[in-house]
């Protein structure tokens, strides 16, 4: 047996609750990992809430790290006692999951400990998708991050940074701001006013929008963007955008994408193109994984509702027993 997350409702973070479970077999071409942490996600969320629906009981974690119990037939390159990360269950909140090898990395714990490695792959590989396929960020490019010291944000602004954008990146106190100047932004703004804002820094509106927050600043996003800009509109965490008018985009010939990472992660080449690319980068430094807060497993409302109440500036993390 072993304890899981799971809800038997949709609802607020109080649904949540520990319950035992049976241990997972691994099937062909599958491992069982041992999680040891698992990160906490605003589309973990969105499935707790019914914004994503989904069968009941539900459980929960898009991606953990900890070690190989087991191994399936079929799997070459993974043994029992490897180190490993992982990507894809929608069941880390939990002891043991059963994934497919193809979505797990092993790591060398010397060099990226099994915290950073629970916290790295979802923000991460959404963050490198993003930067490299919605819109592939150009040096010399002006680009907008908004919610630039949130989890995926900061990343955001690490890798347009990275690539010789000049970011400009929104937060909501000083202190994230800091966070967000850290990460590599030239600029940081409030969110009022933004457009009016961005527009005094570059006259003529930046070459594309990375927008995590969702409704509350969709339309500010927009009228920052300059002709033929890119709205990449790709979270919800102030709520669901609501219907957009397709004549809208019109006047300045805009480029709306509305990507998910899974649209991106879909074979395992897919897998092979991102993994090992994002592997490199926290190893040698270039991007910085920063963890927040770790809960306990029994605490995943609690750190729910830390994460949606914008208490936090990196990841979260559930410290698995």
């Amino acid at each position: 047996m072993q304890s899981v997350v799971q809800f038997d409702e949709c609802g607020g973070p109080e649904v949540l609750r520990v319950v035992e479970a049976e241990r997972p077999d691994p099937g062909p071409g599958e491992i069982v990992v041992r999680n040891r942490f698992a990160g906490v996600n605003f589309i973990d969320t969105y499935f707790r809430s019914g914004v994503y629906p989904g069968a009941l009981p539900g459980r929960l974690g898009q991606e953990a790290a900890g070690e190989v119990a087991a191994v399936g037939a079929g799997v070459g390159g993974l043994a029992v006692g490897d180190a490993v990360a992982y990507l894809g269950s929608q069941n880390t909140y939990a002891q043991y999951t059963a994934v497919a090898a193809a979505r797990a990395v092993r790591l060398d714990p010397q060099r990226i400990p099994l915290d950073v490695g629970a916290a790295m792959l979802l923000q991460g590989l959404t963050a490198h998708a993003l930067v490299t396929r919605a819109h592939a960020v150009q040096r010399g490019e002006w680009v907008l991050v908004q919610a630039g010291a949130g989890g995926t944000g900061r990343l955001l602004v690490q890798l347009c940074a990275r690539l010789g954008a000049h970011v400009i990146a929104t937060a909501s106190t000083p202190e994230k701001a800091a966070v967000a100047r850290r990460a590599g932004a030239e600029h940081v703004l409030g969110y009022d006013g933004l457009a009016e804002a961005v527009r005094r820094i570059v006259p003529d509106g930046v070459h594309a929008v990375f927008d995590g927050v969702g409704a509350a600043t969709f339309a500010a996003g927009l009228d920052a963007l300059r002709r033929e800009g890119s709205m990449v509109s790709f979270g919800n965490a102030s709520g669901v955008v609501p219907p957009v008018r397709l004549l809208d985009l019109a006047p300045k010939n805009l480029r709306l994408l509305r990507p998910s990472l899974y649209g991106y992660l879909v074979t395992d080449a897919d897998y092979q193109r991102h993994l090992p690319a994002l592997v490199d980068l926290v190893q040698d430094g270039a991007l910085d994984i920063s963890v927040s807060a770790v809960y306990p497993l029994e605490d995943a409302g609690r750190a729910h509702a830390d994460l949606q109440a914008r208490r936090t500036t990196g990841k979260l993390l559930l410290r698995i027993p």
